[in-house]
């Protein structure tokens, strides 16, 4: 099954974000295969789901739920949900000088490897390594990682 994007908004109604679904789609490592849901979300909202599933209570940028999230081996029919902080995005894209597009696929990017398995917090660089090629082949100068 090939990767498949929905982008939906914190309803679960579709979204608008041009090109964002065919984006991922391109740059994603070929073992992606599956669903994925980019919801795209209020402040709010993310910083509800932040405090809820990671006990931080603040606004962050993106979050991944992967549907096996027990196993390093994602489900091949769904690999899970990615929420991204819509308010959020808009200013870190103004802080990084580029459109709101563009931080939009860095941030998608990065959740999509998290529902692969990968862990920047524990793999000793590896998802670094697989975001900043896959990003570079995507065209995005920086990723998610490089920032912190």
């Amino acid at each position: 099954m090939p990767l498949t994007v929905t982008i939906v908004d914190g309803r679960g109604r579709p979204a608008r974000a041009p090109g964002l679904a065919s984006w991922l789609r391109r740059v994603a490592p070929p073992r992606a295969r599956g669903r994925v849901t980019v919801a795209l979300v209020a402040d709010t909202r993310i910083r509800e789901l932040n405090r809820a599933f990671r006990g931080k209570d603040y606004a962050t940028d993106v979050l991944s739920f992967p549907s096996n999230p027990e196993s390093r081996t994602p489900n091949p029919e769904f690999l899970g949900d990615i929420a991204i902080a819509t308010g959020v995005a808009r200013r870190q894209a103004h802080e990084r000088g580029h459109a709101v597009s563009v931080e939009l696929r860095v941030l998608s990017l990065h959740g999509l490897l998290h529902l692969l398995g990968y862990d920047h917090e524990r793999d000793h660089g590896q998802m670094r390594r697989v975001e900043q090629r896959l990003r570079r082949k995507g065209g995005l100068d920086e990723g998610l990682i490089e920032r912190a």
